[in-house]
């Protein structure tokens, strides 16, 4: 695992960032038959931390975990942390709406060799706060890994409120969130309390949340553009900020076409990695692939931001 890392912060000294600042939601491929392919996923982790990815978050939203078996997310895991070795963080996706499920697959990852685990709020069953609470510490007891919280209340139904963020950050092994939850004011109040790494899910927040003492992002869009997020950080950590925001805005038609249409980002991920010549594969049903205007229209807006940078 690549160790925690340090940034500066202009005006309060420097970041933690525990599983480094720039980290890909990666696709899950599969086989035309769609099985489980851990060589492509092996040739894809390759390519994303020498595109200058810190970190692999696998088995979440983007990875299709509704879809995958407990014993695919393990191989999964095993695959990438031999693929990746010791260059990047192997964080696994292990969220379920059972908390007994959730620490049975807390323990699978860390015996494949995960370093880090992504774990969501309970879905479905909409828990009060107290039982959110509840669930999550019980998972940071469940293993020696330390946790990530995965906060997309669009998602699960149930925020993890800034309050119940605030008491869960005293856990040791709780030390990181994706922040899903567009609720920036919230976010910079738990970042000024707390030492927990905040790192976007959201691309369009990428600058925004980097610039008010996040550690990095969690993003679905470095699938196919990893080197070009990673430059809107580094950008900003060498005081170029006026360059971090030009890169940030050169992404945003991407992005939009990416994670803002009216499909999912996993389905436009997989088409215009497929459309690239790289590891992916179909997405599981339910989901369905994308038709041949859509990957061409993402091809077209790929192109002009791969030529821009």
């Amino acid at each position: 695992m690549t160790p925690s890392t340090t940034s500066p912060h202009p005006g309060t000294g420097t970041r933690t960032s525990p599983f480094g600042r720039a980290l890909c939601a990666m696709v899950t491929p599969f086989t035309d038959e769609g099985l489980l392919d851990l060589d492509g996923a092996q040739r894809l982790a390759e390519r994303l931390v020498s595109e200058g990815c810190d970190g692999l978050v696998l088995s979440g939203t983007t990875g299709e975990s509704p879809t995958t078996t407990d014993a695919e997310k393990a191989a999964l895991v095993r695959a990438v942390a031999e693929a990746v070795g010791d260059r990047a963080a192997v964080v696994a996706g292990i969220g379920t709406a059972d908390t007994r499920h959730t620490a049975e697959l807390a323990l699978e990852a860390e015996k494949a060799g995960a370093d880090g685990l992504l774990v969501v709020t309970p879905y479905y069953s909409r828990p009060p706060q107290d039982a959110v609470e509840a669930h999550f510490r019980a998972i940071a007891d469940a293993s020696g890994l330390p946790l990530a919280l995965y906060d997309i209340p669009g998602r699960t139904g149930t925020r993890i409120e800034p309050e119940t963020m605030l008491r869960l950050a005293e856990h040791p092994r709780i030390v990181a969130v994706k922040d899903c939850a567009y609720d920036l004011l919230g976010t910079q109040k738990v970042i000024a309390r707390t030492d927990l790494a905040y790192y976007t899910g959201c691309d369009e927040y990428v600058l925004a949340l980097y610039a008010v003492g996040g550690a990095g992002y969690i993003s679905t869009v470095a699938n196919v553009v990893p080197r070009q997020l990673r430059g809107i950080l580094d950008a900003f950590d060498a005081g170029d900020t006026i360059g971090a925001a030009r890169r940030q805005q050169r992404a945003i038609a991407l992005v939009e076409l990416m994670m803002a249409s009216d499909l999912p980002g996993t389905v436009t991920a997989k088409a215009l990695l497929g459309a690239l010549g790289l590891p992916a594969g179909p997405v599981r049903a339910p989901l369905r692939p994308a038709d041949r205007e859509t990957v061409d229209g993402l091809l077209a807006v790929y192109d002009e931001l791969v030529s821009a940078c």
